[in-house]
């Protein structure tokens, strides 16, 4: 067993941002964050650099909410754009179609192909796979409401990336910015 082994990976989930209404089913992945949305998002990044939780990689889905959402929530962890900021280097970004409208184990797919040296991971994407991934992840840990709009949910895991499985990454931490 390597030191890699031994050292704890923390995955956090983040459902997107409140996003404005769309008029149609063909429009939902160009529907753009609503003004709570964006103040929501920057919180929860905020709340991240609070909590010693600056990801290190980022997966995000390509829908605009979510990229919405990480922009804002990089701005809220950083104080300023997504390239970078006084509080550390920049994340290694991936922008993920199959993370759109994905299932719970699509979701852990993407996540384990993470870096290995990696040591935080953001994954945001849209419900209801983000929440069934939670509850995937720590059965015991999570309710039948899912998480909310910009709501958090903070796994923990020995395991490398690869080997993530169902019931190996119990959930430490719930936050939505908005309480």
């Amino acid at each position: 067993m390597t030191d890699a082994h031994l050292e704890t990976r923390t995955l956090v989930l983040l459902r997107h941002a409140k996003a404005e209404q769309g008029s149609d089913a063909a429009d939902d992945a160009e529907r753009p964050l609503s003004a709570r949305g964006n103040a929501d998002a920057a919180a929860a990044g905020a709340w991240l650099a609070h909590h010693g939780l600056l990801p290190d990689v980022v997966i995000c889905s390509t829908a605009r909410r979510t990229r919405q959402t990480w922009h804002q929530v990089a701005m809220g962890m950083t104080g300023s754009p997504p390239e970078g900021g006084p509080t550390g280097p920049r994340p290694t970004v991936r922008y993920e179609p199959g993370a759109y409208d994905a299932h719970p184990e699509e979701l852990l797919s993407l996540v384990r192909t993470v870096d290995s040296t990696a040591r935080v991971a953001l994954l945001i994407a849209h419900n209801p796979g983000i929440s069934l991934l939670s509850a995937l992840l720590d059965p015991g840990g999570f309710t039948d409401e899912g998480l909310r709009t910009a709501e958090l949910a903070v796994h923990q895991s020995p395991l490398g990336w690869a080997e993530l499985s169902r019931a190996e990454a119990p959930l430490t931490t719930r936050h939505t910015a908005r309480d």
